[in-house]
């Protein structure tokens, strides 16, 4: 199967399964089991594993963590969901190619490490057979590595998705709902990002997760101990795919759409220096440091049919929590700072918005309202459950995933991107088509029906 055939062919399959009957659908999966190997079990992955436990037809087989402390709470994890015990993979960097090779087979490996290991860890869990990989964000560092793991597999007609979760989140998939029923109009621009204050997730004193000091590198723990080093030493929306994935799906991306084109501008570096200065003081090492990350990151991107997106990204300074979304179109608005929606001729009152959750509660996705009870208690308000169980459901049915290996190409790559357009002085760079053109034939397949 050459590469045209591959991207042509994982398309219709993946739109042939999504309106298929519920009663074909399990057909085949009904009672089948499928072998889960995790590599990172650190607070993310945990979170993960988590939901994994949970599940009758799963089977986890092994995990692989070098960190004991991580490894330890994992493992009592599995005593308590009454589990059996996986092969536990761990003493060194590379313990993970020793899981690979475990006799028993792999249906499905889920990657929850620093993002500098996704690219070599889903490259070789395709080579080593592995037919389904999910990798936590992002795919790689380089663009070359997101060319490389596209290439992976195509070669090996494996399937790897990114877990992006918000594509999950409830309003989000309302609105999704919103937008293919045809409430906002064509669209027109649509915004999102990653607007978080990480300040006590980029330093901590190395006993604590979160805070409590403003160390880094090998003397700190879990994220700080390595989300840091990317802060100062690139310049670039750095986590771009919470807020472009859920608006990629409302706009066809890949599938009828692509993005051309990308710029992006970057302010100066001040908020982590401040951090450093306000809770340490300035004779602190960590207070020397010079942060290359600008404190707000602004990236624009053309698409073929026309839209425009924006995009920020802001971890650096004090702020609350947004994602910062926004769907515009000829009939309608929704941005989710303000709680509100606009749809010309059906919102009483001109000019003014309406509260959101009128809308959002009467175009509730299918999703949500057929496994909302399930996905009770998982991470993030319900949305790892979703994401968990996509990956899960397509293995079961040996199906192609519903974000697949070109989705987490091109939201991933709006990284290198943006590094390279602010290296150049905020120049506009063409957007790679990982499709190799076929982004003109496939269809939209995310969540289409209530199953998965």
């Amino acid at each position: 199967m050459n590469r045209k055939e591959f991207v042509k062919n994982t398309g219709l399959a993946a739109a042939t399964l999504a309106i298929l009957p519920a009663d074909k659908l399990f057909a085949s999966a009904a009672d089948t089991k499928i072998k889960i190997a995790m590599i990172g079990v650190g607070l993310r992955g945990q979170n993960h594993l988590d939901l994994v436990l949970r599940r009758n037809d799963v089977e986890l087989v092994a995990i692989c963590d070098i960190d004991d402390r991580m490894l330890t709470r994992s493992k009592e994890m599995v005593v308590k969901s009454g589990k059996k015990m996986p092969q536990i993979f761990t003493g060194d960097l590379y313990a993970w190619k020793k899981m690979l090779e475990m006799k028993g087979g792999i249906d499905g490996i889920i990657i929850a490490t620093p993002w500098e290991w996704h690219k070599e860890m889903i490259i070789g869990s395709i080579e080593a057979g592995i037919k389904y990989i999910g990798s936590e964000v992002m795919i790689g560092i380089t663009l070359q590595d997101h060319w490389d793991v596209v290439k992976a597999a195509e070669k090996y007609k494996a399937h790897v998705m990114m877990l992006e979760n918000v594509c999950y989140r409830r309003d989000v998939m309302a609105i999704l709902n919103m937008v293919r029923q045809g409430l906002f109009g064509e669209m027109i621009h649509l915004q999102g990002g990653y607007q978080h204050d990480l300040r006590d997730v980029k330093f901590n004193n190395g006993t604590k997760a979160y805070g409590g000091g403003c160390e880094i590198g090998d003397k700190a723990w879990s994220e700080a101990s390595w989300r840091t080093h990317h802060s100062i030493h690139r310049n670039g929306d750095l986590y771009p795919t919470h807020g472009i994935g859920p608006i990629a799906h409302c706009i066809n991306i890949n599938r009828g759409n692509r993005f051309v084109n990308i710029s992006s501008f970057s302010t100066k570096a001040r908020g982590l220096h401040e951090h450093v200065i306000k809770n340490c003081g300035p004779d602190h090492p960590n207070a020397k440091i010079k942060f290359k990350l600008g404190d707000v990151v602004t990236t624009s991107i053309g698409c073929a049919n026309g839209e425009t997106i924006l995009l920020q990204h802001d971890t650096n300074l004090p702020r609350p929590y947004s994602l910062g979304f926004r769907v515009q179109g000829t009939e309608g608005i929704w941005m989710d700072l303000n709680r509100g929606i606009y749809i010309e001729g059906k919102s009483p009152k001109p000019h003014q918005w309406d509260e959101a959750k009128i809308w959002l509660d009467k175009y509730d996705h299918p999703l949500w309202a057929k496994w909302s009870k399930e996905a009770q208690g998982s991470g993030h308000g319900g949305m790892d459950f979703y994401v968990i169980h996509s990956f899960v459901e397509s293995i079961k049915r040996n199906a192609p995933t519903p974000m697949d290996v070109y989705d987490a190409a091109a939201w991933s790559a709006i990284t290198p991107l943006s590094e390279m357009s602010i290296e150049k002085g905020n120049e506009t760079i063409e957007f790679p088509d990982f499709t190799g053109g076929q982004w003109m034939y496939r269809k939209p397949v995310f969540a289409l029906n209530d199953e998965y």
